[in-house]
């Protein structure tokens, strides 16, 4: 079973950054959209920002202006780059690759943001 691989998350202090990485095994065809979600304790999964094929963007209204969501060229690897971060932007994050087939996650990885 594919498994999207996520890195990049630990320990950052307000107003710090972050950038997360995510990639399969090997390359998916057909992705439509690629996109990241968190998750935080008590709360359910959200979307944070989410990238189509024709390379739109949509974030969520919490990090627009802080976070970017960006792929590479081959359409194996996506990322998300979160700056000015806040307590309140801790949580697990996932990310989704969507087919018209299945979606694919991964298995998350944690983000705190504490002084």
């Amino acid at each position: 079973q594919v498994q999207l691989v996520e890195s990049g998350g630990g320990l950052v202090q307000p107003g710090g950054s972050l950038r997360l990485s995510c990639s399969g095994p090997g390359r998916i065809s057909g992705i439509t959209v690629m996109a990241w979600y968190r998750q935080a304790p008590g709360k359910e999964r959200e979307l944070v920002a989410r990238i189509a094929g024709g390379g739109v963007t949509d974030y969520a209204d919490s990090v627009k202006g802080r976070f970017s969501i960006s792929r590479d060229r081959t359409m194996t690897t996506t990322y998300l780059q979160m700056n000015n971060l806040k307590p309140e932007d801790t949580a697990v994050y996932y990310c989704l690759m969507k087919t018209p087939w299945r979606d694919y996650w991964g298995q998350g990885t944690l983000v705190t943001v504490s002084s």
